[in-house]
């Protein structure tokens, strides 16, 4: 054994001095020659063996993978059944609670896509929309763009509209937290463009990243042209003090009221009940 890696040695390093041209290196090439057919036929033998191990470990892959995915359609399942089953049962409660309800949007809806033709002035968060009585609109529909609610029409005429903006400080829209369910105002903030969601109380939670959108009509005193579930913003902070008797809420809105151009009105085809 000590001859044979002494050998070996001494081969390694004369095979790293001499030139490609040395004695050793065609006694290399010629033994590589003389073995490479039987290389091949080795090759050839185990490739079959080679190819059977990888086809059966790829079916058991397969059928890991297979019982893995089955495992999730049956959750999935299971899940779906779920919900249409707390749906059917929130309906029910709904009708015999006889629960107040806004109108549901598309379904209660139509869409008048138009375009605002101007501002009231520099100083109102007021726009001019070019639809009015008679395209369906009527004072309190609510305007939105893709992204979220744009405000609600104040005034009305034949053929155009006025819209006063959720920025507006004249603006109050009813809202709610998607995430908690916690009720508030939407109200125009300290600085320009700004948001603030008021009269959430201390018990209620209310966590940065919050969805705000519409709370629609919440009682049969206070009817509400707007469906629920519009995006208005999300709560960017959330915090209370000893001394406010509620907390203070600022968010973002989803819309850009900087490049306001395309609007869409809400046109109910549900009555609205007039408050007492």
């Amino acid at each position: 054994m000590v001859s044979l890696v002494v050998l070996s040695l001494i081969l390694i390093t004369i095979s790293f001095r001499e030139s490609s041209t040395g004695p050793l290196s065609g006694v290399q090439a010629a033994g590589a020659t003389v073995l490479r057919p039987f290389e091949v036929a080795a090759e050839r033998v185990a490739r079959p063996f080679r190819d059977v191990y990888g086809y059966f470990a790829g079916l058991v892959h397969v059928k890991r993978e297979n019982g893995r995915l089955k495992a999730e359609v049956n959750q999935l399942r299971q899940q779906a059944e779920l919900g249409q089953s707390a749906r059917a049962q929130n309906a029910r409660l709904r009708d015999q609670l006889h629960f107040v309800d806004s109108p549901l949007f598309p379904s209660d809806y139509s869409a008048v896509n138009t375009r605002i033709i101007g501002w009231r002035s520099e100083f109102d968060d007021q726009v001019v929309i070019a639809a009015g009585r008679d395209h369906g609109i009527r004072q309190e529909t609510p305007v939105v763009t893709s992204d979220g609610l744009v405000g609600s029409v104040t005034q009305v005429i034949g053929d155009s509209a006025l819209v006063t903006l959720i920025t507006d400080q004249s603006s109050a829209v009813q809202a709610r937290d998607q995430n908690s369910g916690a009720f508030g105002l939407v109200r125009h903030g300290q600085g320009q463009g700004s948001l603030i969601v008021d009269r959430v109380t201390k018990d209620k939670q209310v966590t940065a990243g919050d969805v705000i959108v519409t709370a629609g009509t919440r009682s049969s005193k206070y009817p509400s042209l707007f469906p629920a579930g519009i995006p208005i913003g999300w709560v960017t902070s959330a915090g209370q003090s000893d001394t406010a008797p509620y907390k203070q809420i600022q968010i973002q809105p989803y819309v850009d009221f900087t490049s306001l151009d395309a609007v869409t009105a809400l046109i109910t085809s549900k009555k609205i009940p007039k408050a007492p």
